[in-house]
This record gives structure tokens, C-alpha cells and sequence, in this order.
């Protein structure tokens, strides 16, 4: 779907589809859908803060729209006001012609074919020769250039919708891509946990003290039996060594 350039009152600027208008009036601040009737998307912010969050909003709307409703046909609805004929739209005569190498007249209506994307087609529908032609017949080749026009008007109405929705779909994994990078980005520009990383060292060193005191605590328990254990001989050799003297 074509796009455009929309500076807004802020300065900044937004690549906006079309169908969608900016609207800013005093305090009303937002982006149109313009799309099977109108609905508003504001900023909810009076700087322009909230435009690109709003226009992502409009642009998911239009999207809904296009995907759910008719598209709105480029199509002349109706003959214009300056058409000289009450024929329908699309349809033009009887124009007068020579045949080739004859200098006989034969009268046709000619039709507008509409072609998507291209050039609409002529189509002349003949009615008769100078002495065959009868209201009736003009009826009948009215008919025809009625069917002709319809069938066109119809393919064209398709394959614009099948274009419309395409263009839907490219500008809604657009929109999905956008948001796909934007979280990886995010996430890398978050800063680490500095508060997390400073309390790790002090957990460590604490756990290491408490580990440290209990085994000085351990070795200490170890160590006393034997001490003791070493000083009662000492003292038992002692007494038995002053009974002799006395």
C-alpha cells in the first residue's frame, strides 16, 4: 500500500498508508480511518507523544477494514452530468460508421471495458446496417453492451480487492516485523542487574567466614581430647614420684 511523509505539529515525522489522515485542531490531536466510514485515533497526549502508538493503532484498524469490508471501487459509479445519452455508464452511442472498402453505414454502441491496472478496453457492439437496423435490434445490442460492461465491472472490483488485502497483509507482517526486532533491541539495551552482581561477591565471602569458622571450629573440638589426654600421664607419673620419696 502506498505511502506518504506526514510531518506533524511536533516535527516529527511518520510514513502514514493511505486511507489514514492526521488530524490536529486545537486540542484534538490524532490519526483518521477513512476507510467504509470514519473512525478517530487519538494521541491522548496535547505534544504529540502518543502519535506513533496512536497511528500503529489506526493502521491495525485500516487493516481490519480492508480484510473484512468491500473495497471501495474506483469505479464512475453513475454517468457523468454532461453525458448528451441516458445509456448507462460505460456505455456510449449509436455512433455511425463506413465499413471498409464499402460506402455502406452500420450503427454500434460502443462500450468502455475497465481493467484493473491497465488501460480500460473498447468494445463496439454492433446493432445493424442502414436497412436493418430497428429499435428492437438497438435493444438487443443494448442488452449486450449492459452484460459486457457488468462482467468487466465485476473482474475489476475482484481483482482490486485481491490487491487491496494483499497490500493489507504485506503492510500488517510489516507491522509484526517491527515489533519483532524492537524486543531484541530492548532487551540488549537493558542494563544488568548491578544491584544483584554487587550483593553476589558479599554472599560468597560471607559463605566462605561461615565455612572457615566451623572448621576452625571442628579442628578445635579434635584437638582438645588429645591435649588432655597428654597432660593426665604427666601428672599420674607426678604423684607416683612423690609417694616414693616420702
Amino acid at each position: 500500500m502506498k505511502t506518504r511523509d506526514v510531518v506533524i505539529f511536533s516535527g516529527k515525522k511518520f510514513k502514514v498508508p493511505q486511507c489514514i489522515q492526521r488530524i490536529d485542531h486545537r486540542y484534538t490531536h490524532g490519526w483518521q480511518v477513512r476507510y467504509g466510514g470514519t473512525k478517530m485515533f487519538s494521541d491522548g497526549t496535547n505534544d504529540g507523544s502518543g502519535a506513533k502508538a496512536s497511528l500503529e493503532a489506526a493502521t491495525k484498524e485500516l487493516i481490519r477494514r480492508i480484510g473484512s469490508m468491500p473495497t471501495p471501487s474506483k469505479l464512475q459509479p453513475r454517468p457523468s452530468t454532461s453525458k448528451s445519452s441516458n445509456l448507462p455508464v460505460g456505455i456510449s452511442g449509436p455512433l455511425v460508421r463506413l465499413r471498409r472498402g464499402s460506402n455502406t453505414r452500420y450503427a454500434s454502441l460502443q462500450v468502455l471495458l475497465p481493467q484493473f491496472g491497465e488501460k480500460p478496453r473498447n468494445k463496439n457492439v454492433y446493432i445493424g446496417s442502414e436497412s436493418t437496423y430497428t429499435p428492437e435490434r438497438f435493444k438487443e445490442a443494448l442488452g449486450r453492451a449492459v452484460e459486457l460492461r457488468a462482467k468487466a465491472e465485476k473482474t475489476y472490483r475482484l481483482e482490486e480487492t485481491r490487491s487491496r488485502r494483499a497490500e493489507a497483509k504485506a503492510m500488517k507482517d510489516a507491522l509484526a516485523g517491527a515489533k519483532s526486532e524492537a524486543k531484541p533491541a530492548a532487551k540488549a539495551a537493558k542494563p544488568a542487574p548491578v544491584k544483584a552482581a554487587a550483593k553476589a561477591p558479599a554472599k560468597v565471602a560471607k559463605t566462605a567466614a561461615k565455612t572457615t569458622a566451623k572448621t576452625a571450629t571442628k579442628t578445635a573440638a579434635k584437638a582438645a581430647p588429645k591435649k588432655a589426654a597428654a597432660k593426665a600421664p604427666a601428672k599420674g607419673v607426678a604423684v607416683k614420684a612423690a609417694k616414693k620419696k616420702a
